[in-house]
């Protein structure tokens, strides 16, 4: 279980997260929605160890993140970036394998790329992919290739930061389905971060609202529709008139 409590971060004077309490139970899919600014992925950041909690504490079954050896814990999460974040001088199998051609999750260069081709089959890519470049890719196909490597070392967590930015719906539809396909194989915890409302109801288990830097709803996903939270209510149905003001 993933668990925050009363986590607080400011950047200078921009007060960023402001006693966010959020439980993830293991296995489950818990999505964080919230407008641009509002903190989701100074949440997720905070989790990772990437950036420190002004107060509060993060714990990862039990264990606060900040006094877990690093190596170790960083081996238990797999991440889908936003932009995809491939590396354009490496081939496609190179970049699914990257974890597992150095450090404490090495493995031969024939293992490593055999696992990279599975991950990309797993993903609705075929073994030619392997060998070419990012850049010879579509942007759909370069996001699965994200997905294959944030699966490649068999992680227990699984982060996804906005999956279906730049795609069309089609595509957004094809990686939110990928998602959760291979979220239930796994049986992973999974924690995305997105505005995507589609994704969400495709995606998540439970759902949790963050705006001022507080959770202000959570429940789940068959809860949303009928919460009666003027915050959640607005942000679902896109209106401009609400208790959320839209930055100008």
């Amino acid at each position: 279980m993933i668990e925050l409590r009363d986590v607080h971060k400011a950047f200078g004077s921009n007060k960023v997260l402001q006693g966010v309490n959020l439980s993830i139970p293991k296995g489950t899919s818990m999505v964080v929605i919230g407008g641009s600014g509002t903190g989701k992925s100074v949440c997720l950041k905070s989790i990772l160890g990437l950036v420190t909690p002004d107060s509060g504490m993060i714990t990862l079954d039990g264990e606060d993140v900040t006094k877990a050896e690093r190596d170790s814990f960083l081996a238990r999460f797999g991440m889908l970036f936003q932009g995809g974040a491939l590396f354009d001088s490496l081939p496609v199998w190179q970049n699914v394998a990257f974890r597992l051609l150095r450090g404490s999750l090495k493995r031969p260069k024939d293992e490593a790329r055999a696992i990279a081709i599975e991950k990309l089959r797993r993903v609705g890519l075929k073994s030619e992919v392997a060998d070419l470049f990012p850049a010879e890719l579509s942007g759909g196909m370069q996001k699965r290739v994200g997905l294959a490597r944030a699966i490649a070392a068999e992680p227990e967590i699984i982060f996804f930061d906005e999956p279906t930015t730049g795609l069309d719906p089609i595509m957004s539809g094809v990686i939110n389905d990928l998602i959760r396909e291979i979220v239930v194989e796994m049986g992973a915890t999974a924690m995305t971060i997105t505005h995507d409302m589609t994704s969400v109801r495709a995606i998540a288990d439970h759902v949790a609202m963050l705006h001022d830097g507080v959770i202000q709803w959570t429940g789940t996903v068959a809860q949303m529709d009928t919460s009666g939270d003027p915050y959640l209510e607005q942000f679902i149905n896109g209106s401009a008139d609400g208790p959320i003001e839209a930055v100008r």
